[in-house]
């Protein structure tokens, strides 16, 4: 009986392994009728693609353009005053942004090819020159505006004080014209100081003949002559040496000739005079990329900001007088050397004072 059991329960087994039993079979019948169903059901579900998030963006933008220009024509119509410093603003910012990319540019292509300033084109050099100090006033701002509520107080001094604390792109044009008169204006009160520090600076020239050059130049500017370049010229070596080298002028002569660069004059000495010879070399830098450029390359407004910077009031001067200005400017810069960078320094006043049409 045991081994009749064990002979008919061996089969049984064996045959359950062998093939599927009913529920086996049923329960895969059942999975493949499952995904059978689940296949539609899947191609249901809306999947959010490329397109679809492109069209999203564009449809907001759209919408987002839509109501900036309703808002911007309630402005013109109901706040027209508002609405043009507004419109400044805006435009300011914009182009401080694409100034901002553009040295950021410039930067990492002088990091990539490892390029000196020295070695930049003119107008590289000068965009860079020009957003180092449109940073420098905007940075104040942002340290001004940090405490708690403070923005309110910081709008309010730049609609107040738009000169002192706002960078040419925020200014309209009528304002660009009268702030660079006043600017002009504050570094002439220099121009006097300047050349009396020079008359009395001739005694303690060793050299007899640079006392007679340098004294008829001071007469000739006194009585509002317009120098020549080889009079200027005559006295580099009257500027490189005692008492007239950058290293050897007194504190109030660096205080005045910071004054007629248009640089801060509230710093210790020595900080004033490493920001003057910062700055002439950099000028200096400039002139020299500039006369490789050529100044018929470049635009009337570009020659106007190129006279400015270097003395001269070019906001009511033609064009072509300020070319020839430049010009001349360029012959003295690009023959000196580094030694006789005090003269490019000073020129800023022997060459724009009784130039045509700056006397007012």
């Amino acid at each position: 009986m045991a081994l009749s059991r064990v002979c008919w329960a061996r089969p049984a087994l064996w045959g359950s392994a062998a093939t599927p039993g009913f529920f086996v079979t049923r329960k895969l019948q059942l999975g493949r009728c499952g995904l059978a169903w689940g296949a539609p059901r899947s191609s249901e579900i809306h999947l959010s693609p490329k397109a679809d998030v492109k069209s999203l963006i564009s449809y907001v933008v759209t919408k987002t353009k839509v109501i900036n220009g309703k808002y911007h024509r309630f402005l013109g119509r109901h706040f027209p005053r508002f609405y043009v410093l507004y419109t400044i603003f805006m435009k300011g910012l914009q182009m401080l942004w694409a100034d901002a990319k553009k040295a950021r540019r410039i930067k990492a292509n002088m990091w990539k090819h490892n390029i000196k300033f020295h070695q930049l084109s003119y107008r590289e050099m000068e965009h860079l020159r020009q957003f180092r100090r449109d940073v420098t006033k905007c940075l104040f701002l942002g340290i001004i505006s940090i405490p708690p509520f403070a923005n309110y107080l910081v709008f309010l001094l730049m609609y107040l004080f738009p000169r002192q604390l706002l960078v040419q792109h925020f200014w309209t044009p009528k304002q660009q014209i009268d702030f660079l008169d006043i600017y002009h204006a504050l570094r002439k009160q220099s121009h006097p100081k300047i050349i009396s520090y020079l008359e009395k600076s001739i005694p303690l020239i060793s050299d007899a003949r640079l006392q007679w050059h340098l004294t008829e130049l001071c007469t000739k500017i006194q009585h509002g002559t317009h120098p020549a370049i080889h009079d200027i010229l005559a006295l580099r070596e009257c500027f490189s040496n005692h008492p007239l080298s950058m290293n050897q002028l007194q504190a109030l002569q660096v205080k005045a000739l910071s004054q007629a660069m248009l640089l801060t004059t509230y710093l210790p000495p020595p900080l004033l005079r490493h920001r003057l010879k910062t700055h002439t070399t950099v000028i200096h830098h400039l002139d020299r990329a500039l006369a490789k450029l050529g100044i018929g390359q470049l635009t009337a407004q570009e020659v106007k900001s190129a006279c400015y910077l270097r003395g001269l009031n070019s906001t009511g001067i033609g064009e072509d007088r300020c070319r020839t200005w430049l010009g001349e400017w360029l012959q003295i810069s690009c023959s000196l050397k580094e030694a006789e960078l005090s003269l490019l320094l000073h020129n800023v006043v022997l060459l724009s004072t009784n130039y045509l049409g700056t006397r007012r």
